[in-house]
């Protein structure tokens, strides 16, 4: 069990870090979007739709490292001083009853929508955008997936220490 934890830890952390890269990206193409438009006066809707895409990729492809690393907002008035046993089995509930029902549930929703979209090769609206919105729309099916595997690899970690697997209560240790 634990090397499936272990290989969707990875997954997400290799994901993640490479996703981050695209803030990068963000800020590099607006600057040249504004300096097109306020230096040269030229616009490009294809820039601007691509700014759109990338942030859209960050955080729906960077989701599951933000959960991951514990960075998703929580209320931890409780959590923040409670033993690992007792942190392990809140995960564990949140995310049998909260995390995965809800990534099925986005999936299942939006799997007609993005097949209907890749059917069609949708494209930008505008006739200068970019012409591959079915990719945007795939990154949502992409994000519950990948939520639902990282949910699965808390699940795995929560029932090793609440079995009492040392390695994983001190790795919830040293996440505090």
């Amino acid at each position: 069990m634990r090397e499936i934890a272990n290989f969707v830890d990875g997954l997400n952390e290799r994901i993640g870090r490479a996703v981050s890269w695209l803030a990068l990206a963000i800020v590099l193409v607006q600057f040249l979007i504004v300096v097109g438009r306020y230096v040269f006066g030229v616009g490009s809707i294809w820039m601007q739709e691509l700014v759109i895409y990338m942030f859209g990729f960050t955080f729906m492809l960077g989701a599951a490292y933000a959960l991951r690393h514990d960075g998703h907002v929580r209320v931890d008035i409780f959590y923040r001083e409670a033993a690992p046993r007792t942190k392990a089995l809140v995960n564990l509930l949140g995310s049998v009853f909260f995390l995965l029902p809800m990534c099925v549930l986005i999936f299942w929703i939006a799997w007609p929508y993005v097949f209907q979209s890749w059917s069609i090769w949708e494209g930008s609206t505008e006739a200068s955008g970019i012409p591959a919105r079915y990719l945007q729309k795939t990154a949502i099916l992409v994000f519950a997936v990948l939520m639902g595997l990282q949910g699965l690899a808390i699940i795995i970690r929560s029932v090793l220490t609440l079995r009492g697997d040392e390695t994983e209560t001190k790795a919830l240790r040293s996440a505090e």
